[in-house]
């Protein structure tokens, strides 16, 4: 019997050829499932493995479509089920869709959601072609981008007993305690489970067997505020271990990695940073949970101590994600590049709601998000380092513009610098923020405060600032609903330009941004 699947991802563009893999979890006692491919696509590797913490096996099939000048539609059947799924024109920006945040943090927001998959229906209705807006279609799509927060984990701390029952012991014995084995298996079938959860739900099956994705993790795929908890606990057994368990989901049903990881996945770093290519445009994928340290206080032998900054990115991270943005500006032939952020590089700081507000509980929830993202004070530095790097990509010609989410609203920013010489696409990046597809947006109150702090310029460094803008057609900076994002380029041979559509609940028509080329 299929627990889940298939899940198609997409492996990179080479030579003109269109990679794919496709996952499917079975039953441990179930033979291979046949899978039966129809022109153009060919199987080009295999690979299986157990699942853990499920009594499951993982198949993975790769596929190869050769390019050509039309988009392909390619047809598969799997397990006696037929599917199909669209590989873009050669040199062609694929159609693309981007969002996050896939869940729901606690149980009383499940239970008071009405429809939590309307969201997931509409995007499948756009991708089959069967809402449209006057005469324009927005699918069939042709990469999903996945930016975090893909399953929520929150209720592992009610629903696993032997860690329900860590959490009433006092905080010495809770940093020291060894992970036991059983607390490591219900882990692993936890967060197994949520997966099979998630990726069951009708119209998720339907896009991610049809659309292949891009996936990164973010907290909720972990723990809340993963990374950014005390570093005694953050270095415990069993938020170790609670890690450990999520890391290994992660990279099975994010990454699909039975063996060796993605090949987009960039060299010499330990983490998930990665990097793909398609036509004139690439896609940069960050991610900023694998290495997040909180800050540790060091002693030295001589018995000084110093302290450790807080971390995103490691050192060995940055290197390969600086080492990656150098040649492409060496290679001089890349008009837009999509960066991945799960969390946002712009965005109201805690320390300006706190400075509103003091400690008033419409921010409480918010707490913890905004002191975990780039905007916080321990991260500024890093921030400011990738900014940086990607002005000097605008500088060099492409068109830089992040994609971010988390924050489960729908928002649109820029950060520029003060170069009056340059034209304002090669001194400025771009940011959009689509948040969630599932997970509601804050109240009401929390979310006027929030549109009072977009009125706020922030400096990130004399010379460079960063604002919120209006959302098209709205005069609102944050929109309060749930969302998601399509992106569409014109066609090969023509202006260059992007075409951001967000998609609100409950409104008939998209808020349309057109990201002009630097060049």
């Amino acid at each position: 019997m299929i627990l889940t699947g298939p899940i198609l991802q997409f492996l990179g563009c080479q030579g003109g050829v269109w990679g794919i893999s496709l996952l499917v979890v079975c039953d441990a006692a179930d033979p291979q499932p046949a899978l039966r491919l129809k022109v153009p696509a060919e199987l080009v590797g295999g690979w299986s493995g157990p699942v853990p913490g499920l009594a499951a096996t993982a198949w993975r099939f790769d596929i190869a479509v050769r390019q050509t000048a039309a988009a392909q539609t390619v047809d598969y059947r799997l397990a006696g089920q037929d599917h199909r799924f669209q590989v873009p024109a050669r040199d062609a920006t694929p159609a693309i869709a981007y969002f996050s945040c896939n869940g729901f943090s606690d149980a009383r927001t499940r239970k008071t959601t009405r429809e939590p998959n309307a969201l997931w229906d509409r995007l499948d209705r756009l991708h089959r072609e069967l809402d449209t807006v006057g005469n324009t279609r927005f699918g069939p799509l042709e990469l999903l981008l996945m930016g975090g927060d893909q399953i929520y984990s929150d209720e592992v701390w009610s629903v696993v007993p032997e860690l329900k029952d860590w959490t009433g012991l006092d905080w010495h014995t809770r940093s020291h305690l060894p992970l036991t084995d059983s607390l490591r298996a219900a882990l692993q079938e936890h967060f197994a489970r949520c997966y099979l959860e998630r990726w069951s739900q009708p119209a998720t099956a339907r896009l991610l067997a049809s659309v292949p994705s891009v996936m990164m993790w973010d907290d909720h795929d972990i723990i809340d505020g993963w990374g950014s908890h005390p570093a005694d606990l953050h270095a415990s057994p069993v938020f170790q271990g609670i890690f450990a368990a999520a890391r290994a989901a992660f990279e099975l049903f994010q990454r699909q990695m039975l063996g060796a990881p993605p090949p987009a996945t960039l060299p010499g770093q330990p983490a998930h940073h990665s990097a793909y290519r398609f036509g004139d445009s690439a896609l940069l994928v960050l991610d900023t949970r694998s290495e997040r340290q909180p800050g540790w206080t060091l002693t030295d032998p001589d018995g000084s101590t110093h302290r450790m900054p807080e971390q995103v990115i490691s050192p060995t991270g940055w290197s390969a994600v600086c080492a990656w943005l150098d040649q492409q500006r060496a290679a001089g032939d890349l008009r837009h590049l999509l960066v991945m952020s799960s969390i946002p590089v712009m965005h109201p700081s805690y320390a300006q709601l706190e400075k509103m507000l003091g400690a008033l509980p419409a921010i409480e929830e918010l707490e913890d998000d905004l002191r975990d993202h780039w905007t916080s004070p321990a991260h500024q530095a890093e921030r400011l380092r990738l900014v940086h790097r990607l002005l000097d990509a605008a500088q060099a010609g492409v068109r830089v513009t992040i994609l971010s989410g988390d924050v489960h609203v729908a928002a649109t920013a820029v950060i520029e610098q003060d170069r009056p010489d340059l034209p304002l696409p090669a001194r400025s990046l771009v940011q959009l923020t689509a948040s969630g597809i599932t997970h509601p947006a804050p109240p009401g109150v929390a979310r006027y405060f929030l549109e009072q702090a977009c009125l706020e310029t922030q400096t990130l460094e004399p010379g460079i600032t960063g604002r919120m803008e209006p959302l098209p057609g709205t005069g609102r900076r944050i929109l309060g609903c749930r969302n998601f994002l399509t992106l569409q380029a014109d066609p090969v041979g023509g202006q260059g330009r992007l075409w951001a559509n967000w998609w609100a609940e409950g409104e008939p028509r998209p808020m349309t941004q057109v990201i002009q080329p630097a060049r």
